[in-house]
């Protein structure tokens, strides 16, 4: 197993990739789907399980670890990786994102951010130094450098200032993370809706020199259509010989957009809390199992799967457990969830290989529209 941190394209089709990320702890084939192990674990889902969904990396994240239960205990409980039990690569989100929508109090300056706890009201700053010495501690295999989610909606003066700061941010964030072998480190590119930010942001983080390249304030309330105007121009802007990273997309067809457009990496919560609400998402659409046309009804989620929970189980059985409540519900629907996620991704991945993306993608739409329409 090489100790090096590469990423090879094998295949394009337009503008999509398929290739892979070789990491010490594994290989990531790309397009990838992260699943969101934000708290050191991916909610109702043991590890193996995930994995057999075919996961090749998990996602965790600082601010909910620095807060509880602490950088430094998991270091010396041997890291993350032996703390959740994932013998596979993970990337740690910098705890940008949730200092800005889960804080009560926040107080932004050029040295990082002062903020309450969501959990205990207790005062902490972070900043790009603190951030990169907590992933480091937590043995992150990536790295995501310190930046302000810019929100949405944003003048361009508020874009601008924003952009200006993250850059600064990527700057420091560079320099406290030194030379790590094996590690990455992926800067984040911002500019909000505004070409020519976003080209100044690409810019600056690719003087700086990173291992990937993340496309950041997205999925933030700006709706597909404008996300997608953006992606038709941010990923260009980007190195070409580098991962792509859209964080916190999405919706399946979220993502089946973003890979035409180039993107290669993704993570969202969706998949995890939608099971955890009772609803399905499947290749003809999201299926709501807490509504009475499900009691009866003795057919699984989807024919076609081949998750445990749609071989072994009914969606009369689905609706009953999720409606009493039994942990069983939030365990089956999110293990269907991640699967079919995986499912998307693997053919994704082959349909680019095979220079047949646009069928692919023509397909997937035709099935949704479609809908859920089996007869019982």
């Amino acid at each position: 197993m090489t100790n090096r941190f590469q990423f090879n394209i094998n295949a394009t089709d337009g503008r999509a990739r398929t290739g892979v990320i070789t990491t010490p702890k594994g290989d990531i084939r790309t397009p990838a789907f992260m699943p969101v192990g934000t708290a050191a674990t991916v909610k109702a889902m043991l590890p193996e399980s995930v994995l057999s969904t075919g996961a090749d990396i998990l996602l965790g994240n600082t601010y909910h670890l620095m807060l509880r239960p602490g950088a430094e205990r998991i270091h010396n409980l041997g890291g993350l990786h032996k703390f959740m039990n994932w013998k596979g690569p993970i990337l740690t989100d910098s705890g940008g994102y949730q200092v800005m929508s889960l804080t009560d109090l926040r107080k932004l300056t050029e040295e990082g951010v002062k903020f309450k706890s969501h959990i205990d009201g207790s005062v902490h700053n972070l900043t790009p130094e603190y951030s990169m010495k907590i992933q480091q501690l937590l043995g992150s295999d990536i790295v995501m450098s310190f930046d302000e989610c810019t929100p949405f909606p944003a003048t361009d003066k508020q874009a601008k200032s924003s952009m200006d700061l993250s850059m600064r941010w990527a700057q420091r964030s560079r320099d406290a993370f030194g030379d790590r072998p094996g590690y990455a480190l992926f800067g984040i590119q911002q500019g909000s809706t505004f070409k020519d930010m976003r080209e100044e942001s690409a810019e600056k983080l690719t003087n700086i020199g990173f291992d990937g390249y993340a496309v950041g304030g997205l999925a933030v309330g700006e709706g597909q259509n404008l996300m997608f105007e953006v992606l038709n121009y941010a990923p260009n802007q980007l190195p070409q010989d580098k991962p792509r990273y859209l964080m916190g997309v999405g919706k399946p067809d979220d993502i089946v957009g973003a890979v035409q457009r180039g993107i290669d990496m993704f993570d969202c919560v969706l998949p995890s809390r939608s099971g955890r609400t009772g609803q399905a998402l499947t290749r003809m659409g999201p299926i709501n199992l807490r509504n009475a046309r499900h009691r009866d009804d003795p057919r699984p989620l989807d024919s076609t799967c081949e998750c445990p929970c749609c071989k072994n189980y009914s969606r009369a059985y689905l609706h009953h457990v999720h409606r009493a409540g039994e942990i069983i519900s939030s365990m089956l629907l999110t293990w269907h969830n991640l699967h079919y996620y995986q499912v998307l991704m693997e053919g994704l991945r082959g349909a680019i290989a095979s220079n047949s993306l646009d069928t692919f993608v023509s397909n997937f739409h035709n099935v949704r529209k479609e809908g859920d329409i089996e007869p019982i």
